[in-house]
């Protein structure tokens, strides 16, 4: 495939929802208007199975590189998601074992293959970065380890936080920024793309580049999620929206996600102009929203279908024209033990919470008694939060 070096679109691929560029705009644009290929990765630890927004918003813009024809890697980094990143993390990462964290990528690449390409005549790769970090020796870790300084680990936000407030630092944490790096040396890359909290540590890539091949990689740090105050969407904050899940729950979210951020989303994740949403009330932005989400990732058919279903329950009240059923055996239960068992809970704390929150309804009666037992009776309906149902057989 013949590389584009049509300088609008380069420019727009450059500018659109980009927070940093490093060394500079115009370096990296005039290496892009060469007409060479550029080998080009975004590393994805898998700390959990979900993909969300922003992840999303990294998608868009690789598949934005790979149509100008430039070579895209999508990593999987199922060795440094045993370690953890630390980044803004107020105390360390549970470590997970390799087991773990493969499994929770298990559905990446079809997830991401929504929005990137995995055939063609130029088509995305997937690469896993055990393929050379489970090669390193402690002599070459040791070797690669000199390149850096304490100083330069010690000085992040994070770990001057934690040592603020004496919680530990482990030398491990220290080590993850390392192990990215050495991703950008063993794939050899031209350029890293991130969110722009992952800015240090793709820029120790692009130090430990210069040092081993003598070679310029560039990096571009992608603006977060962020409401016009700053505040962000994320894991970390709770308030993150996975494009895994089902497409109702992924427009239920969309559509109940603070107004705030609408604009930020629709930059970052669509094609839509803000010419487009200028005058929209957030009701309507955010069902424009969710039409183009739903219908990139699940169909334009899925996205008409839980338009339907979303106005049917919160607009019309009614309930849902399918509810997930389950069978109880029990003819009385504890409503905490019932949430439990249908499953619209994880725990009897957090179905506690939901009483207490008035967040329970059962045959559209809300429920704030936490201690109430409840008759198991043919075609209960329960509903959980704004959209969970199930009803009992």
């Amino acid at each position: 495939m013949t590389v584009n070096i049509d300088p609008k679109k380069i420019e727009q691929v450059l500018r659109k929802n980009v927070e940093a560029i490093y060394p500079d705009f115009e370096s990296l644009k005039k290496r892009m208007m060469s007409g060479k290929k550029i080998r080009l990765y975004c590393g994805f630890d898998p700390s959990s199975p979900f993909l969300h927004l922003g992840n999303m918003a990294i998608f868009k813009k690789m598949a934005e590189f790979q149509s100008l024809g430039h070579e895209v890697i999508m990593l999987i980094g199922d060795f440094t998601g045993t370690i953890g990143d630390p980044t803004d993390k107020k105390a360390a990462r549970k470590k997970m074992t390799r087991t773990e964290v493969v499994k929770n990528s298990k559905n990446y690449r079809n997830v991401a293959g929504k929005i990137l390409n995995f055939s063609g005549n130029n088509p995305a790769k997937v690469l896993y970065n055990s393929k050379w970090l489970d090669k390193i020796s402690f002599k070459e870790l040791i070797e690669l380890a000199s390149n850096f300084t304490v100083q330069q680990m010690i000085i992040r936000d994070m770990f001057q936080e934690r040592m603020k407030e004496k919680k530990p630092v482990y030398l491990h944490e220290f080590l993850y920024p390392l192990a990215q790096a050495y991703d950008s040396v063993a794939m050899d890359v031209d350029l890293e793309i991130g969110g722009s909290d992952q800015i240090f540590n793709m820029l120790c890539g692009r130090d430990l580049m210069k040092i081993l091949k003598k070679k310029e990689k560039f990096v571009l740090g992608l603006k977060l999620l962020t409401d016009e105050n700053g505040k962000k969407m994320g894991k970390t904050e709770g308030n993150a929206i996975s494009i895994t899940d089902q497409p109702e729950d992924l427009r239920r979210k969309i559509m109940l996600m603070e107004d705030s951020f609408i604009d930020s989303v629709f930059s970052a994740c669509t094609d839509i102009s803000p010419e487009e949403i200028k005058g929209l009330n957030p009701i309507s932005a955010k069902e424009k929203l969710s039409d183009t989400i739903i219908a990139m990732i699940y169909g334009k058919a899925s996205a008409e279908k839980t338009k339907k279903e979303f106005n049917r329950i919160f607009i019309e009240k009614k309930l849902p024209s399918e509810i997930a059923t389950i069978k109880i055996e029990e003819k009385n239960l504890n409503i905490l033990d019932l949430l439990v068992k249908t499953k619209l809970v994880s725990n009897k704390s957090e179905a506690k919470r939901m009483v207490l929150q008035k967040g329970v309804k059962i045959e559209e009666v809300i429920q704030d008694d936490w201690k109430k037992n409840i008759e198991i009776k043919k075609d209960l309906v329960i509903q959980v939060g704004k959209g969970k149902f199930v009803k009992i057989i």
